[in-house]
């Protein structure tokens, strides 16, 4: 150890080589010029080095040294480009050639490059909207609301937001009510009887609901859908706007408005019974002679052409005509004994024999006279009558006669022609147009009256509009739901193509301003209320909507039906149950079964969706409902590779597959194996019989778990059949190789603690020493065969597995 001079000499020398032996002059500096000297330092360093300091500082933090990682930068050599073609003079025949075959390739390379980013982008696209789409579908089928479908409404017309239907856990008396009749319909259609007309069921149930305006809807519904059957085939939009339909339409317009006029004026005959003096003289002159004396008692100034029967003519005519009863107009002209009015009277003569001969020829001479002489005259029901007889002055709105909607829209109704050959008439979609857009709910006070605004929508012909106004008022909803599964079963209503649609849109390919009513959503939000409570009554419903398809072309009512089960999980009592014989017991969508309806497919689809999900276990049941035996087989055989190898626990997955795949092999093995793969049944057998093996293993009955590995020769214990084994293991399923690393370690740890147990018995006789050192010598060879086999094994081990093996292999040494 050093003293105390020997470290004085070294720090001398240690000063001494510190300053030098050159004589250099000292300075001292003060601690002004220190702080100088510091700032001027940081300033240099702060300007040029920054941005490395704080570099070192962030990579330094994490471990990396900055100084290498820009020397390995600089040391990558760049990546190697085209070089620019060299100008060559024209005669260099080779340089040229050697220019053009560079310029092919590269415009090539060029081409190719461009060409594959479009493809690219254009892919890109094509799925990123597809999933927006798919996206959209879903927003759409959760939201009641309207919704940006493909085809929307450009122009808001509903002073109301449309709202989702209110929800309740089970149906109501008039849903109720409404339901028996539906299943009755569905009864008879399921047995292939002549289908009962929905509309006259209905209307008879709306008498019993003793709600007079219910009642009247479904009669303005009656009588609109008393035309001409619309074809099955035929769109139902294009088939409306034809010459045939919309005469008719027209018809039975006029005819509701004149019956329930005539029904007013007898209402208010027996009202006012002893100033109407009618007498007990059936018919319509009496009754239109008695309400003109009630209606006109000095009111209107200006009438003209005398009186009849003590009653002013054209009030007479003019009522006559609005009750539908041309033959009492016919009589009041008559009894005029006025020879001006002889057109007249053949007109509407022509128009009583539906002789369309000279209609035309009459409606010209009556225009003229009109024009010429009615016009301006002072008596408003001569002139009301001379302007719907000639179908002219179409834009006069007779205000002093036509006070109510129902007078305004018998008006125009009457004003309606098709393919007529004149300017001044009404075509029935301007009519539509008028009253749908240009006045609207607002005008009609909409929302106070309901009835109303529904009245003038299918008596023009817009059912759609008119059941899609009528599901926003929540008392009207369920019979709005119903008036549509009515004029559909009737192939009256317009749908759109795409069942994904919004409640109402717009087909740019329709005539304006035609509707489009979706009623799969209407009844899906109609059902959503009650399904998850009510599923027999769901499913009939759904059962209204067999002849839709989705836009992948798949039937509605199965997936509406599917949809169900998914949310609900009552698949027992929707698609039944198959027992241990292979029997299935029914389930209620049985009753709805079709030719192109069965429970099977309705289950397939379940179990598809039920894949998509992850609900493997589900969807074993279900596939097997579906009769699909290589779908469970495939499943069963992927759920227990992943769960065979575990130790048994009550209520475990691994306890329920085991469960299931007893009964389905018992089963199959009973049935037979339909399954194309022989691959895949054996995987099956033997990941069954592993089952056994693995309990085997950890109960400690380590000589019957030997034995059952030894019958399935998957694994080998002797060296002689290594060989066998690892050719049989490349006919094996891919589940059932996810196994053998387990089946390896199992098969390992009982070598080994069966090697244990014998090395350290101390209760052997020593005669038997010879024996032990057999069986010892027979358990290292079995480890040995193992590792070997693993080792020459055509896969890839999982985590440690050939560590493990080995190391357990070395210990029995």
């Amino acid at each position: 150890m050093s003293d105390f001079s020997e470290l004085l000499q070294e720090a001398e020398k240690l000063t001494s080589d510190l300053e030098g032996t050159a004589e250099l002059p000292k300075v001292d500096r003060s601690l002004r010029q220190v702080l100088e000297a510091s700032n001027d330092l940081y300033t240099r360093v702060a300007q040029t080095g920054a941005k490395d300091i704080q570099a070192n500082l962030l990579l330094g933090s994490k471990g990396i040294d900055l100084p290498k990682i820009v020397q390995k930068l600089e040391s990558i050599s760049t990546k190697r480009t085209f070089e620019p073609i060299e100008p060559i003079e024209d005669l260099d025949i080779p340089g040229t050639l050697e220019n053009e075959i560079r310029n092919r390739i590269l415009s090539a390379f060029d081409t190719g490059f461009n060409d594959m980013l479009n493809c690219a982008y254009n892919y890109a696209w094509e799925h990123q909207s597809g999933e927006w789409k798919q996206e959209k579908r879903k927003i759409l089928y959760a939201m009641g609301g309207h919704s940006g479908g493909l085809i929307e409404n450009v122009k808001p017309l509903s002073i109301m937001h449309e709202r989702s239907f209110s929800t309740a856990p089970n149906l109501g008396p008039i849903e109720t009510i409404y339901f028996a009749k539906v299943k009755e319909y569905n009864t008879s259609v399921k047995r292939d009887l002549q289908k009962p007309n929905l509309v006259d069921i209905f209307l008879k149930v709306a008498n019993e609901f003793k709600d007079a305006k219910v009642k009247d809807m479904w009669e303005i519904i009656r009588y609109m859908t008393q035309t001409p059957s619309f074809p099955q085939s035929e769109d139902a939009i294009k088939t409306r706007y034809s010459k045939l339909y919309v005469n008719a339409l027209v018809k039975q317009g006029k005819k509701y408005l004149e019956d329930r006029y005539k029904t007013y004026m007898s209402n208010i005959i027996n009202e006012n019974l002893s100033q109407a003096a009618r007498g007990g003289v059936p018919g319509t002159y009496p009754l239109v002679r008695s309400f003109v004396g009630l209606r006109l008692q000095g009111e209107y100034i200006g009438l003209k052409d005398g009186r009849i029967d003590d009653r002013p003519l054209w009030p007479m005519v003019y009522y006559c005509l609005r009750s539908g009863d041309i033959t009492a107009a016919i009589y009041c002209l008559k009894r005029s004994n006025t020879s001006e009015f002889d057109d007249l009277i053949t007109l509407l003569e022509a128009k009583l024999s539906n002789s369309s001969a000279d209609l035309s020829k009459l409606e010209d001479n009556l225009r003229f006279h009109y024009r010429r002489f009615i016009r301006n005259e002072t008596d408003p029901f001569k002139r009301i009558i001379w302007a719907v007889l000639s179908c002219c002055d179409v834009t006069d709105e007779h205000s002093e006669v036509a006070r109510t909607a129902d007078d305004y829209l018998w008006l125009k109704l009457s004003l309606v022609r098709v393919d007529y050959d004149k300017d001044d008439f009404i075509k029935y979609a301007d009519l539509q147009y008028t009253i749908l857009e240009e006045y609207g709910e607002s005008h009609y006070d909409a929302f106070n009256q309901p009835h109303l605004y529904f009245q003038v929508l299918a008596l023009t012909g817009q059912f759609e509009a008119a059941i899609e106004f009528l599901s926003r008022i929540d008392k009207y909803r369920v019979h709005s739901v119903h008036m549509a599964i009515a004029l559909n079963e009737l192939y009256s209503l317009g749908g759109p193509q795409d069942t994904g649609a919004p409640l109402i849109s717009i087909d740019p390919c329709d005539d304006r301003p035609a509707r489009r009513l979706n009623l799969a959503r209407l009844i899906m939000l109609y059902v959503r209320k009650f399904e998850l409570s009510c599923l027999d009554e769901a499913l009939h419903y759904f059962f209204l909507l067999r002849n839709f398809n989705n836009f992948e072309g798949v039937n509605l009512f199965k997936l509406c039906v599917s949809d169900l089960c998914l949310e609900t999980k009552q698949y027992d009592a929707i698609l039944g149950t198959v027992q241990n014989s292979g029997i299935r017991v029914k389930g209620l969508a049985d009753q709805f079964t079709t030719p192109s309806i069965s429970t099977e497919s309705i289950a397939e689809i379940i179990g598809n969706n039920l894949l998509k999900k992850g609900l493997y276990e589900e969807a074993i049941d279900i596939f097997d409902i579906a009769n699909k035996q290589e779908e469970v087989l495939n499943l069963l055989c992927a759920m227990l590779s992943q769960v065979v190898h575990l130790q048994g626990e009550d209520g475990s997955l691994r306890n329920r597959l085991q469960q299931k795949t007893r009964v389905f092999r018992e089963r199959f093995l009973r049935e037979g194996y339909k399954a194309g793969s022989t691959k895949l049944v054996t995987s099956f057998l033997k990941l069954s019989e592993l089952l056994m093996f693995f309990d085997q293993y950890h109960g400690k009955l380590f000589p019957q778990a030997i034995k059952t590995l030894n019958e399935l020769q998957i694994v080998p214990l002797q060296e002689a059949d290594v060989d066998e084994r690892i050719k049989s293991f490349k006919n094996l399923n891919d589940d059932l190789c996810k196994v053998i690393p387990d089946i390896l370690l199992a098969t390992m740890n009982m070598l080994f603690a069966q090697y244990q147990k014998l090395k350290g018995s101390e209760y052997i006789p020593r005669y038997n020493d010879s024996g032990i050192d057999k069986q010892l010598s027979n358990l290292r060879n079995q480890a040995k065969t193992l590792t070997s086999f693993a080792g020459m094994l055509p896969y890839r081990m999982p985590g440690d597995t050939n560590s493990r093996l080995v190391q357990m292999e070395i210990l029995m040494h």
